[in-house]
């Protein structure tokens, strides 16, 4: 029963990753976590386990033509050297706390991860307001892409999580109008020898539990599969907003804090949260709520933001 809830579970991460490219081990290694496996365990197999199934998601993504390899390029020379040391540095650790200390590194990078996901959205949101139209050409800006590849690696080579969640987010900052299944991608192709990397740094130092990782293989695959075939159709707003809400509490939970609370606040999140976005939306000159459309829309395209397109937006 424990193996069918990790094949289970990867299943339906594997969709979300396919779909964003994010959420992998923001939502993977809690979850493994949470049905009993090590931490550093679950960190090592999910990053086997993701250099695997994100590859799939990266096939698809290429063959539809999708990504931006000098962007994935610059990102990789970054991230890659930064996420092989990872598994030496939690070696490192004192293997009396590696748990605890890893508990908390998880929990913050899942709450990090929850903020930047809302800050993107945010963003995102005032891009929207202003009618903004989505390119494929961008201008490449080297040094900061670096940079950004630098330190969502070295987050990935410790606690797993990053590789979709804060680069995506990073992504978006550094090239506003890169349209999101150019982002998504792009994020795919550059996170499938992050992780790799990641993975041969802790595999190298902990090895790989195969009871947990062959479940999170044959469910994550197919999973990832599907997701990346039907992402350029299904709206992705709900998807997001709700991974925030995931994250939130999955990172307070990581970090101690009593259920009573984290019920409480998720209930508020829950009961408010569509009233709070609607306001947000107001604010920047959106409708409150939207008729599920999106306000993206290519060069070539119709100027009328009436047109539907729901695979250019995973915000709106």
């Amino acid at each position: 029963m424990d193996s069918l809830s990790v094949l289970l579970i990867s299943f339906g991460v594997g969709i979300v990753v396919g779909l964003t490219g994010m959420g992998g081990g923001a939502l993977m290694t809690p979850a493994l976590i949470f049905v009993g496996v090590n931490p550093a365990a679950a960190v090592a197999n999910d990053l086997v386990a993701a250099s695997i199934n994100k590859s799939v998601g990266a096939a698809v993504h290429w063959k539809q033509g999708s990504p931006n390899l000098r962007l994935a390029g610059w990102l990789i020379a970054g991230s890659v050297p930064f996420a092989f040391v990872g598994g030496f540095i939690v070696k490192a650790f004192d293997p009396a706390r590696t748990d605890d200390i890893l508990m908390t590194a998880i929990g913050v990078a899942l709450l990090f991860a929850a903020a930047s996901y809302t800050l993107r959205i945010l963003l995102q949101q005032r891009l929207l307001a202003s009618g903004n139209v989505t390119s494929n050409e961008i201008t490449l800006r080297p040094g900061w892409t670096f940079l950004v590849g630098a330190v969502g690696g070295l987050l990935v080579g410790i606690t797993s999580v990053g590789s979709g969640s804060l680069i995506m987010v990073a992504l978006l900052m550094l090239y506003p109008t890169l349209s999101a299944v150019k982002l998504v991608g792009t994020d795919l192709v550059q996170a499938v020898p992050l992780v790799l990397a990641a993975a041969v740094g802790h595999v190298l130092n902990m090895g790989v539990d195969w009871s947990v990782l062959i479940p999170l293989i044959i469910g994550g695959t197919p999973g990832t599969y599907l997701g990346a075939r039907i992402s350029s159709w299904i709206n992705q707003s709900v998807i997001r907003r709700g991974i925030v809400i995931v994250l939130t509490l999955t990172g307070l939970k990581m970090l101690g804090v009593s259920p009573t609370w984290i019920g409480i606040l998720g209930a508020g999140m829950l009961l408010l949260g569509p009233l709070a976005w609607g306001a947000v939306r107001h604010v920047v000159g959106l409708p409150a709520f939207d008729d599920n459309r999106s306000a993206w829309r290519s060069a070539d395209q119709s100027t009328t933001a009436e047109q539907p397109d729901r695979g250019r937006s995973p915000l709106t």
